[in-house]
């Protein structure tokens, strides 16, 4: 897929000087939250706020880093287990453990949507009991496998689908090496945009989305620009959750251009070189 030359990174973002050797990146999680609406499938977009270190101000899906913690193998789990993530991700045992929870945790810390029941076939419906948890785990207080143990709730692993596998390009700063997955929101819970990192929370269509960026009011990032492009591409929930996908590592260039910081991307099937 070619990126539209429109497609341009803000100056701000690109650093002055680059580091040498490029900095190691962090892994991440992303998960594309879904729904069915009147003209198709929707997803949840987040406004990060202005300001952050990474992507302030862009729109985004909710995410973030890793935590340690998130490693921990004490924990109820429902769904395929970490080796078959591991061969799906393409990474350790351990890292695709921790992959799985950091996009339950921060799923349900930055969108309040909770991936997790009372049993292996179960899904919470409300998740406003669990609000003193969810500051926790913002705060760090509290691991994702503390909270569920101490209320005896199976992680559900089955309803992540792997999606993409983005590395930031390797003149930034910050660079992560996120796993994207798609999910819907369990009936009964909301999204909503209860979170430090965002100054608005919405739903739109890949299509809506897409044009809102075209008539300059969102910035999108190449990883959900094309994201968004895919998710275009299914007429609803169910056929994007079906969807076959080769979660290969993408490690888009950036290229100074016509005067513009622009993102190249590797030919497929994007490979690191």
């Amino acid at each position: 897929m070619r990126l539209p030359e429109e497609l341009t990174l803000p100056d701000g973002m690109i650093p002055e000087e680059t580091t040498d050797p490029p900095v190691t990146p962090r892994d991440a999680a992303t998960v594309v939250l879904l729904r069915d609406g009147p003209t198709g499938p929707e997803a949840f977009l987040q406004r990060r706020v202005r300001g952050m270190p990474f992507a302030g101000g862009m729109t985004a899906f909710p995410g973030g880093g890793v935590d340690p913690r998130d490693e921990e193998a004490s924990i109820a789990w429902n769904g395929p287990e970490p080796e078959h993530w591991a061969r799906r991700l393409g990474c350790g045992t351990d890292l695709a453990r921790a992959l799985v929870c950091a996009a339950v945790r921060e799923t349900f810390e930055e969108a309040g949507v909770l991936l997790a029941g009372e049993s292996p076939d179960h899904v919470v419906t409300d998740t406003a009991r669990y609000d003193a948890e969810r500051h926790a785990l913002v705060t760090k207080e509290l691991s994702l496998a503390g909270m569920l143990r101490s209320h005896g709730l199976v992680l559900r692993a089955d309803l992540l689908v792997p999606w993409s596998n983005w590395v930031t390009p390797e003149m930034e700063p910050r660079r992560y090496d996120t796993r994207f997955f798609v999910t819907t929101v369990p009936e009964g819970q909301r999204a909503d945009a209860r979170t430090g990192e965002a100054a608005e929370a919405y739903w739109r269509t890949p299509e809506d989305a897409l044009a809102d960026w075209r008539a300059g009011h969102n910035g999108l990032l190449p990883p959900t620009w094309v994201t968004l492009s895919e998710l275009a591409e299914h007429e609803d929930v169910a056929g994007a959750l079906r969807a076959e996908r080769s979660i290969d590592k993408v490690v888009p260039k950036i290229v100074r251009q016509d005067g513009a910081w622009r993102v190249v991307l590797p030919e497929p099937p994007y490979r690191e070189s």
